[in-house]
């Protein structure tokens, strides 16, 4: 079968190879994968930013969706033809993650998904929504969960409260698409006009400019008459924390889901203090969670906003585009093009 590795680490080390199938061991499935989609984990780990002594060669990217092609001897919650996509932290089901769950990840301790086939442990995979194309469903287990537990579970969003978006990327997009379903006011944060325009197509509320607005926090308290935003997922990381900080409302959440540039975050302690602010890192969620995301998906309808779809013989184009930093949404990559 085809996959993409790296034998070193660079996006420019990326190189396709001819590699066995592999075999479902009895509490195993085995899928055939249509559809991956990108994170800036995976640009990390390829780079080896991320953990410089991952054992090489390693196939990278975390998030897939597939059709399962066989299953394992004790194995009978699945059966072949079933569509599902990858769980992130493969072994967090449900309650607190423990330490031993973080070090159980897809693409990283364990092979990526940039394969036609996949081995997955049978009770660590998710059904793929009925109303989401494989390409679609591709986009869920690390953005669309993450969006899901960080503002739902660990923010306890609820209709009414204002949300402060940042950025465009796959988490932020699913954040609004969330928040917007569940009848809060949303407030999004970009640096390029162009996608400001979007974001309002997409239902924003109110878009600043941080470009334009480098004090945004003073402008965030304008447009909430002072009172400032129940919830913020950060995706940038540094002072964007603190800044996030200033545009809370008293008790307000915020969701550490990433980092862009500083992983260092500088705080103004009175600052927390008088806003009575919650900070909580978040990893993803547990299946139990995504299982929960997933039946809202169809309940409500929810698409993922898909920027661009490249095929497997591109994928080291996809990583760049990525890296860019130009897209809308989530980056993905089909497989389709080797397959028949």
């Amino acid at each position: 079968m085809k996959s993409i590795q790296i034998n070193s680490f660079g996006l420019a080390q990326l190189s396709m190879q001819d590699i066995p199938v592999p075999q479902p061991g009895n509490d195993e499935v085995l899928v055939k994968v249509t559809a991956a989609s990108l994170n800036y984990i995976d640009l990390d780990v390829i780079r080896g930013n991320y953990d410089p002594h991952l054992p090489l060669p390693h196939i990278p990217v975390s998030d897939a969706a597939g059709i399962v092609e066989a299953v394992g001897n004790n194995v009978s919650q699945w059966k072949k033809g079933d569509r599902v996509t990858t769980h992130y932290l493969r072994e967090w089901i449900s309650g607190r993650r423990t330490e031993a769950m973080f070090h159980k990840r897809q693409g990283l301790e364990f092979p990526g998904v940039l394969a036609e086939y996949i081995v997955l442990p049978a009770a660590g995979i998710m059904r793929a929504p009925v109303n989401l194309s494989d390409e679609e469903a591709a986009t869920l287990p690390i953005a669309g969960l993450t969006a899901w537990a960080g503002l739902v579970e660990a923010g306890e969003a609820k209709p009414g409260q204002t949300v402060l978006i940042q950025g465009t990327g796959g988490v932020s997009i699913f954040a609004m698409q969330i928040a917007n379903y569940l009848g809060m006011k949303t407030i999004a944060l970009t640096g390029a006009e162009s996608k400001a325009q979007k974001l309002k197509a997409l239902g924003a509320d109110e878009v600043i400019n941080y470009k334009t607005h480098p004090e945004w926090p003073k402008e965030v308290l304008r447009l909430t008459n002072g009172r400032g935003v129940d919830a913020s997922l950060n995706i940038a990381g540094g002072g964007t924390v603190s800044q996030s900080v200033q545009a809370l409302a008293i008790g307000g959440f915020i969701g550490l889901v990433g980092y862009l540039d500083n992983p260092a975050i500088p705080l103004d302690f009175f600052s927390m203090l008088q806003r009575n602010a919650r900070i909580a890192g978040i990893t993803v969620g547990s299946l139990e969670s995504y299982a929960h995301f997933v039946t809202f998906i169809e309940k409500t309808g929810l698409k993922p906003v898909i920027d661009s779809v490249f095929p497997f013989h591109k994928a080291a184009d996809a990583l760049q585009y990525l890296e860019s930093g130009q897209h809308f949404g989530k980056v993905v990559i089909s497989f389709r093009d080797i397959q028949s």
